[in-house]
């Protein structure tokens, strides 16, 4: 019963999120099926797993055409986080689809699957703490076909106002978010579908925010700081104002420059995802000055140019920028570098346990209803590992007794007599 009191004190603040007494009845209702037994958290199959007063139609009402604000919840759950300090993990999150009519779907690269493929795509931002991962938003991306289309757009309610925006800037406005909420953000993580964008990186630097991103093969950098001056102005003329690199350095893409630095730069280097077993590969750190911002006759600022790789026997390389101060030893970048891990883990847990990628609804409200209170049961989870004083991610076993003993408790608690008809059927087999 002490689950249940502890659910019912973390959904309070939320309560204020909500219009009337039956969308605050719902949300207690949808939490609740959440955390139950049923494989997938599609809503009739949560619905035949709570007993709370609520028909079918006014459940699927709340989720996919009540009004009410996600973005407020979100805001909500960004207040009351009880840990507000750690990296910033930013990732495109997919999600497989069979049909074509839910909001968003496209043929697109998909992560879940590794290929292009009819999926669903939403970019998300986790804080993490070292041991805990928190959701603190998401944002579903809609491709283009899906703005131009009138018919879609009515039929899946999407906003008249909603424009097209690129998935970095649907990153920059979560990351923003997150810092209007008071989080204390040490450093920001994405992989090369934002690292590459330099517009990305340049509104972490004016925010002066830590990175450690992916990056493409194909980038082009300046190995440390090229020098410019401004060349004399002649007789003749205005007087010469821009730019240009002394003696016409180039830049270079960075697997031409790692494959030209010496067997020396490269070393052995080990490192740990939480509890899991180490990890080692090859690594050379560069100091270098991406080349993307020199078109506008402007330098970036200088980054480590993280080259890894894997000790197969033919080993492959990936790229990463790296803001660490110039005195940062290599395995201070690969430590922060590789804490993208946790992402991977934490959607493993809210795919599995709480059906983070489970709903069959096609609205676009409907999709941010869902995405939203799953995260606030997730974070209810992360709250439970705290009260354990957990110092490490739990298995996937240990997360499921989670989930087991609060369904447990919510049965006992909306049927009373559960327990008695256990104890008759114990007596039953004891006789025989």
């Amino acid at each position: 019963m002490a689950h249940i009191q502890r659910l019912i004190r973390w959904l309070e603040p939320f309560q204020r999120c909500f219009g009337h007494r039956a969308q605050r009845l719902a949300l207690r209702t949808y939490v609740h099926g959440l955390f139950s037994d049923s494989d997938r958290k599609s809503m009739q199959a949560m619905l035949a797993r709570v007993t709370d007063p609520i028909t079918y139609q006014g459940f699927q009402h709340f989720i996919t055409h009540a009004v009410w604000d996600a973005d407020r919840v979100w805001r909500r759950l960004l207040e009351v986080l009880p840990e507000r300090r750690g990296v910033l993990i930013i990732d495109g999150t997919s999600f497989p689809k069979q049909g074509t009519h839910s909001v968003g779907v496209a043929r697109q690269y998909c992560g879940a699957l590794g290929k292009i493929a009819n999926c669903q795509v939403a970019v998300t931002a986790a804080l993490w703490t070292g041991v805990r991962a928190w959701v603190t938003g998401a944002l579903l991306y809609l491709p283009k076909p899906w703005l131009g289309d009138a018919d879609r757009r009515a039929v899946t309610h999407i906003p008249a106002g909603a424009s097209f925006q690129e998935k970095w800037r649907q990153a920059l406005t979560l990351i923003r978010r997150a810092r209007a909420a008071g989080l204390q953000i040490t450093a920001v993580l994405a992989d090369a579908e934002f690292g590459d964008v330099t517009a990305f990186r340049r509104a972490l630097h004016r925010w002066r925010l830590p990175y450690a991103v992916g990056i493409s093969r194909h980038l082009t950098v300046f190995r440390g700081t090229p020098a410019v001056h401004v060349p004399p102005s002649g007789r003749m003329g205005r007087p010469r104002s821009q730019l240009v690199l002394v003696h016409d350095t180039r830049p270079i893409a960075v697997r031409a420059l790692a494959l030209a630095l010496p067997t020396q730069a490269w070393r052995r280097v080990t490192w740990r995802n939480g509890t899991n077993r180490a990890w080692a590969a090859r690594f050379a750190a560069v100091r270098v000055t991406p080349a993307n911002d020199w078109r506008d006759r402007r330098l970036a600022p200088e980054v480590w140019l993280l080259c890894e790789q894997d000790l197969g026997a033919t080993p492959r390389t990936k790229y990463f920028f790296v803001t660490l101060p110039a005195s940062a030893s290599v395995k201070q970048l690969v430590q922060l570098a590789h804490q993208r891990w946790a992402i991977e883990q934490q959607y493993q847990e809210l795919k599995t346990e709480l059906g983070f990628d489970h709903f069959e609804g096609r609205s676009y409200p409907g999709w941010q209803h869902h995405v939203v209170l799953t995260a606030v049961a997730y974070a209810f989870l992360q709250r439970e590992r705290m009260r354990r004083g957990v110092d490490s991610p739990l298995t996937f076993p240990g997360i499921r007794a989670i989930v087991q003993e609060i369904f447990t408790a919510l049965l006992i608690a909306q049927q009373p007599d559960y327990v008695k008809r256990i104890q008759e059927l114990q007596q039953i087999n004891l006789r025989i």
